[in-house]
């Protein structure tokens, strides 16, 4: 089981995601960032350091 925290890449949220893959967490932290952080579009840096944040 994968799992991503936005304080993982520096944003200050209690946002904590599990998923079974990589693509099933992006999809959760893009549904996030729109609604709780008004990012509707995410910079390639963004993408990357989320990425690269996910533990396994």
């Amino acid at each position: 089981m994968a799992s991503f925290m936005c304080k993982d890449i520096g944003i200050d949220c209690p946002f904590e995601s599990h998923g079974s893959t990589n693509h099933e967490l992006m999809k959760k932290f893009i549904d996030h960032a729109g609604s709780a952080h008004k990012m509707y579009v995410l910079s390639a840096d963004v993408i990357f350091k989320v990425q690269n944040a996910i533990r396994k």
